[in-house]
């Protein structure tokens, strides 16, 4: 080690100036004291990196020169040197701390080898200093960063137990950290759900990542408060998991807001602030726990799924099955068998037997949707289902009791159909205890950019991109556009924009050709009202009189459009050519 700073202190000068002589030839610098106050004052001036000295020095001896470098903290190493060996001086001083001891004569290599011995010691011990005033120094930041976050932190080890808590966690959370270093989290008691404790646990078995798991805390103290919890494993150098740390954040007054603003213009998905979806907000509400059958009504794509989803799904049956089944899909026979299950035998291809979906929904809800679209007998097999909560499988006798809210759909006027003898009377008033009727886009223009923001962003998240939002003119288009296909089309517009638009606002010509190419009110003539049968020719026109693409722009299914082309007999004029 070359550079380094040795003194030597002997009451000889022969000794010193030979020890001098022999350490500065190996490229040391040294430093020499004849007695025991000359050393100290040389210690003074500088720290050296090792001393050698005589055990006697007249009135002071080597001891004491060792004891005054340990006093002050140097971390130099000491060498005794004694001209008369003494195994219990040498002894009693490398207890004292001397790092080792020689016997007068010394020779150079002697020398030379025990002095890289001790300044190889001496930098062992300095690079030990630097790494535990590094560690200290990173403690006190942690612990400065600890104390200044205002999220609750909470540092485990691999066997959940504490490592490090935060004075945050006693706000947030009502547990004083002081005594929590090396408590198991299944052991720290908590007056609230313990949600956090199980995530944090979940996180340690699966070695994963947790990212804005939202809780409601359920606290006694803290009722109403809502944590965000965020839970990151910790590694050490060598990928060796050591623990993780939970990151928790009270979001109460945000989550009320946020939840405050959603309840003027969403209720369960449904997005509104117009004064009738207003209203269906409210009835929604009161629905929320009474259990009657409803009937939606409204034309395709105005969200009458989604609507009994909200009522499953906020009332006391939402955590029994929500089944949805499309009675315009299927045939007769096969949709009687969809409902109420059929036993193996009971007809040609019934090879064994099927639950129905009534038996499926138990003690949940059932949502029929086109229900204007079922034939006569299965409006009978329906009615009894209302009046005796029980049904029997195609093929049994069997009847089957069940407990399911009946929620029914229909984009078709029952009560016209009632009147031409199509839909039973009995049953119409059976289905509407209570009718939601859902208004046309068009009646509904004042919620259109909210729509709109709402898509943006749901598109944004799926398709990784940016957009901030839809030009001057888009938005002008989409507020005079007539929107036959309703939300569905509306949504259709924008997932198409999306897919072409390069740039942060969708403009003109990112719309699908059906929607920009359509004469709005003010540059062509234009249907003042719009009949169901007025908006499918409408379509088929958009389309080229693609059945399939009329159908996607309308909200429709295949079926149901050749259904409706077939009833209103509508033909394309160029067929006659």
């Amino acid at each position: 080690m070359y550079d380094a700073h040795i003194l030597i202190i002997d009451d000889e000068e022969s000794i010193r100036k030979t020890f001098s002589a022999f350490l500065k030839k190996e490229g040391y610098t040294t430093a020499i004291a004849s007695d025991y106050g000359s050393a100290i004052e040389l210690l003074k001036e500088g720290p050296c990196d090792l001393v050698f000295t005589d055990i006697l020095l007249g009135q002071h001896s080597g001891v004491d020169i060792l004891k005054e470098i340990k006093a002050q903290g140097y971390l130099c190493p000491v060498i005794m040197i004694t001209g008369a060996p003494d195994i219990e001086t040498a002894a009693a001083s490398v207890r004292l701390g001397a790092f080792d001891y020689l016997s007068k004569p010394i020779n150079k290599e002697t020398l030379v080898r025990v002095t890289k011995h001790a300044l190889q010691h001496k930098a062992l011990l300095d690079e030990k200093t630097i790494i535990e005033r590094e560690k200290e120094q990173y403690q006190t930041h942690l612990e400065a960063i600890f104390r200044s976050v205002t999220d609750a932190l909470i540092t485990v080890d691999p066997d959940m137990r504490v490592i490090q808590a935060n004075d945050a966690l006693e706000r947030i959370c009502g547990i004083s950290p002081g005594n929590l270093f090396g408590e198991r989290i299944a052991d720290i008691g908590s007056a609230c759900c313990r949600q956090c404790w199980k995530v944090l646990e979940e996180a340690m078995e699966t070695k994963r990542s947790i990212r804005e798991f939202m809780i409601e805390c359920a606290h006694p103290k803290r009722p109403k408060q809502v944590v965000i919890m965020n839970i990151s494993p910790l590694k050490d150098s060598t990928d060796k998991d050591i623990g993780a740390v939970a990151v928790i954040r009270d979001v109460t007054r945000l989550y009320t807001l946020e939840k405050q603003l959603q309840d003027r213009h969403q209720f369960h998905h449904i997005i509104g602030r117009n004064k009738r979806m207003q209203e269906i907000f409210s009835l929604l509400d009161d629905l929320r726990d009474m259990d009657t059958t409803v009937l939606i009504t409204g034309p395709s794509g105005t969200g009458k799924e989604l609507i009994a989803q909200a009522l499953h799904f906020n009332g006391s049956r939402s955590a029994s099955p929500f089944v949805v089944v499309n009675c315009s899909a299927l045939a007769e026979n096969l949709l009687e068998s969809e409902l109420f299950g059929h036993v193996k035998g009971a007809f040609t291809g019934a090879i064994k037997d099927k639950t129905g979906r009534f038996q499926l929904a138990n003690h949940g809800t059932i949502f029929l949707d086109e229900i204007g679209d079922i034939s006569p007998r299965i409006q009978l097999k329906l009615l009894r289902v209302l009046e005796t909560k029980e049904f029997e499988r195609v093929g049994d006798s069997t009847p089957i009791k069940m407990d399911v809210q009946i929620i029914t759909a229909t984009n078709r006027d029952l009560r016209e159909r009632v009147r031409a003898g199509e839909f039973r009377e009995d049953l119409y008033y059976r289905l509407k205890v209570v009718e939601i009727k859902l208004a046309p886009r068009s009646q509904r223009r004042d919620d259109i950019p909210l729509l709109v923001n709402h898509y943006i962003s749901v598109f944004n998240q799926r398709f990784n991109k940016h957009v901030m939002g839809v030009s001057t003119d888009v938005e002008k288009l989409f507020m005079e556009y007539a929107w036959p296909g309703n939300v569905r089309e509306l949504v259709h517009v924008l997932e198409h924009a999306f897919v072409v638009s390069r740039k942060p606002a969708i403009e003109i010509k990112d719309l699908p050709p059906e929607i920009r190419e359509v004469p709005l009110p003010g540059t062509a003539p234009a249907r003042t009202a719009h009949s169901e049968k007025d908006e499918i020719i409408d379509a088929l026109d958009q389309t080229g009189w693609n059945k399939a693409k009329a159908a996607r722009l309308l909200g429709f299914s295949r079926q149901t459009i050749y259904r409706k082309v077939h009833e209103y007999h509508i033909r394309n004029s160029q067929d006659d050519v």
